[in-house]
């Protein structure tokens, strides 16, 4: 049966995140990390020429945590900014050693997939701030061979130590516990050693056909003497080798120089920088419980000089009704969607339509230099995600072309999606909580998330 082709206006059901609400708590987080956080911005340095991250060069490479960051947040007054903190730059140039070194050349080693040529960092591009795809245009990654792609979009490999495991938490009345962390869109892996064999082995991606093909390429390589240092007898063994090889990549996605803190922002919070009047407005706006309401979900700390206090995510999921992206294969057939959480079945609230349609919510660190956005690669343009969740439920016209919002959720789900918290409670004909003008700040704010090597 066809579904209706009128425009749902109503605002459906009252959202059961809680961590929505003003004031939410912190997530009672399975790796002892706090994610609280609270927006705030630097401003512009010099754009330095870009080199694989870890290794030793005169040019700027990722980058970590600052330990010893000034206790002050507040920078000087203008536009102007300082260099990045001094223990962020060294990091950032420091090699890599160890498991890690070997990790980061796995990681750029397009022999691994079939037919050769697609490298992990093929998708999990540099130059993306650690995302993007692989040459595709159409929203998801291209893989190794001609018409195929990743089912979702490529999210940034960046600041993947600060992860929870995927755990549910109960808030005070509530009758669904919530879930978060996890890697994946659905948080369906806990660990980063395992995570990395899904894309190799997934024939729509990197394709290798088996652990003894990977085996016998690691074997040839040109690090494989380092492997064998690494791991004693793994190469023996192919499904030893194929852990290994997850461990190595793990140690670097896990390295400092995988978690930069160079941003603009990172410089504001140590009090080495300043926002400018209209990264100001859009930091203000972010925060703003009756207008953006953004940091509900992408939680910042900017009264803390500790950037990784500002992770700009909660970890959870949400269900937002993204548009359907028309360009996806599988969205040729008109009864094929992706539901997120509820696909999964390895925990018993799983099993609750409720969580149909949910996705985790991605940290906005570097979101602006991302080539595509949302979990189906739905839209672009930064600008265009910002409008969509100021104007999804006052212009829905402009976002769902078929007619029916929410068209990437199926009927029966699409009381899940939350239209009852700021920003998406306004209805068609009344004023967005964002205007023009307000989107453009929110935008320029986000811009300044970006760490020095990806400018």
């Amino acid at each position: 049966m066809q579904e209706p082709s009128s425009v749902i206006t109503s605002s459906a059901s009252s959202s059961r995140r809680s961590r929505i609400a003003a004031g939410a708590g912190v997530l009672a987080l399975g790796v002892g990390v706090a994610v609280l956080a609270r927006l705030a911005i630097a401003s512009p340095r010099p754009t330095s020429q870009m080199a694989p991250p870890g290794t030793a060069s005169s040019e700027s490479s990722p980058t970590s945590v600052s330990a010893t960051a000034s206790t002050g947040a507040s920078g000087p007054a203008g536009p102007e900014v300082v260099a990045a903190a001094p223990d962020a730059t060294q990091k950032a140039n420091a090699p890599l050693d160890g498991r890690a070194a070997l990790g980061r050349k796995i990681f750029f080693d397009g022999s691994l997939s079939e037919p050769p040529g697609t490298s992990c960092a093929s998708c999990h591009d540099p130059a993306h701030g650690f995302a993007g795809n692989n040459g595709s245009t159409i929203g998801v990654a291209a893989g190794s061979r001609p018409k195929h792609f990743a089912r979702r979009n490529t999210p940034s490999v960046l600041y993947l130590r600060f992860v929870p495991r995927f755990h549910f938490h109960w808030e005070e009345d509530v009758d669904l516990p919530d879930g978060a962390g996890g890697f994946f869109w659905d948080g369906r892996s806990d660990s980063l050693a395992s995570l990395v064999q899904q894309p190799l082995m997934n024939p729509d991606e990197m394709n290798a056909r088996d652990a003894r093909q990977v085996d016998d390429k690691i074997a040839a390589a040109a690090y494989a003497a380092e492997f064998r240092q690494a791991f004693p007898g793994a190469l023996d063994d192919p499904d030893a080798a194929l852990a290994a090889l997850g461990t190595a990549v793990e140690a670097f996605l896990k390295s400092d120089a995988m978690s930069p803190f160079t941003s603009r922002y990172d410089d504001y919070i140590r009090g080495r920088g300043a926002l400018s009047p209209l990264e100001a407005r859009g930091l203000k706006l972010f925060k703003d419980r009756a207008k953006g309401a953004c940091d509900a979900c992408h939680r910042l700390n900017e009264a803390s000089p500790m950037p990784e206090r500002s992770l700009f995510t909660d970890y959870g999921f949400e269900a937002v009704a993204v548009p359907r992206n028309r360009s996806l294969p599988a969205n040729h057939d008109a009864k094929a969607f992706d539901l997120g959480l509820c696909e999964r079945h390895d925990h018993p609230h799983m099993d609750d339509d409720r969580e149909c349609g949910s996705f985790r919510t991605p940290s906005l660190r570097n979101v602006a230099v991302r080539p595509a956005f949302m979990h189906n690669g739905a839209f672009s343009k930064l600008r265009d995600v910002v409008a969509f969740y100021a104007t999804r439920g006052t212009d829905p016209k402009r976002w769902y072309s078929s007619g029916t919002a929410y068209d990437d959720v199926p009927q029966k789900y699409r009381e899940n999606v939350n239209t009852s918290r700021v920003p998406y409670d306004r209805g068609v004909g009344e004023a967005p909580r964002l205007d023009d003008g307000e989107i453009d700040a929110i935008v320029a704010f986000l811009q300044t998330l970006t760490d020095a090597q990806y400018r």
